[in-house]
């Protein structure tokens, strides 16, 4: 509203105003809404089609598939844990083993090399830094086989360290620890604790660790995703059954599938059994990065 004077009065007189630009705006944030609409139907619609799968037997689920689901996901459970003596669950144990123990081992390595490389300074820090950045982009699949040929000369190979070894040394993981031990370990804090006489390791496991939390949260999601879902290598590493991930234990028995349809129901049951750990985990988890959030928040 803008004021025009007259003789002895104020008056006012409505301003147009212009609601081009907003449109346009609208306009221009509804694109990237709807393509983050079409990668969520993407990434989505395949777990639907899994969980509704899982609900039917082999009938159904060849011959009169539909959208709805049915009633037979207690007995394509009960089947799936009766075949071959209750393999799949000795299949979930190992992968429980190798997600858990590469993922720990994977966080702790992390976090103290990406520590030592944000807060010491040594001679080759940079190039150091610099190989790790290269070793991100190195796809796992190329390392795969130099990693069996090298196991094998120790005799390691057949057995679980085969698939928790290569686990534990993560490159990103290192340079995930580095990036947030740079932004959320000051430097004041570190010098206070030394002039206070804190050994070094005290100093990463009483003051380094609890700020750096959020973080190695991250890195070791991040980390048992990629070894709960990996097939690769286990399935290069490992001839013995009974050592079998998750995935290789459904890739041999959707193998067997082609000459026994009945396993497909089972194939599919057991892998949306699969999904539901990572779901669980990651429901426990968020709480960290909640927290982390809020005291960001507050400290601006």
């Amino acid at each position: 509203m803008t004021l025009t004077r007259t003789a002895g009065a104020v008056e006012t007189a409505p301003v147009v105003q212009n609601k081009g630009p907003q449109r346009r705006r609208a306009r221009t944030a509804a694109l990237p809404t709807a393509i983050l609409l079409l990668g969520a139907i993407y990434c989505l619609l395949p777990v639907a089609w899994v969980v509704i799968a899982a609900t039917k037997n082999n009938e159904q689920l060849f011959n009169t598939f539909t959208l709805s689901p049915d009633g037979a996901l207690g007995s394509n459970i009960r089947a799936l844990s009766d075949y071959a003596g209750g393999v799949y669950w000795h299949w979930m144990a190992n992968t429980v083993l190798y997600a858990v123990g590469g993922a720990l081992l994977s966080t702790v390595v992390s976090g103290l090399a990406g520590f030592a490389l944000a807060k010491y300074s040594f001679r080759g820090r940079s190039l150091l830094f610099n190989l790790l950045l290269a070793g991100v982009m190195v796809p796992p699949v190329v390392l795969a086989l130099p990693q069996y040929l090298l196991l094998a000369k120790f005799s390691l190979t057949d057995t679980y360290w085969s698939v928790l070894l290569p686990s534990i040394l993560s490159p990103y993981g290192i340079y995930l620890a580095r990036i947030y031990a740079n932004a959320a370990v000051p430097d004041e804090v570190i010098e206070s604790a030394r002039v206070d006489g804190c050994p070094e390791g005290t100093l990463f496991a009483r003051i380094a660790v609890p700020m750096m939390t959020p973080g190695l949260v991250t890195i070791f999601l991040f980390q048992f995703v990629a070894v709960w879902n990996n097939f690769l290598l286990p399935f290069i590493m490992l001839s013995d059954e009974n050592k079998f991930p998750i995935t290789v234990g459904l890739y041999t028995l959707l193998n067997r599938g082609s000459s026994a349809p009945a396993l497909y129901s089972l194939v599919v049951t057991g892998s949306l059994l699969s999904i539901l750990p990572l779901i669980i985990l990651f429901l426990a988890l968020q709480r960290y990065w909640r927290t982390d959030l809020a005291s960001g928040a507050v400290k601006q």
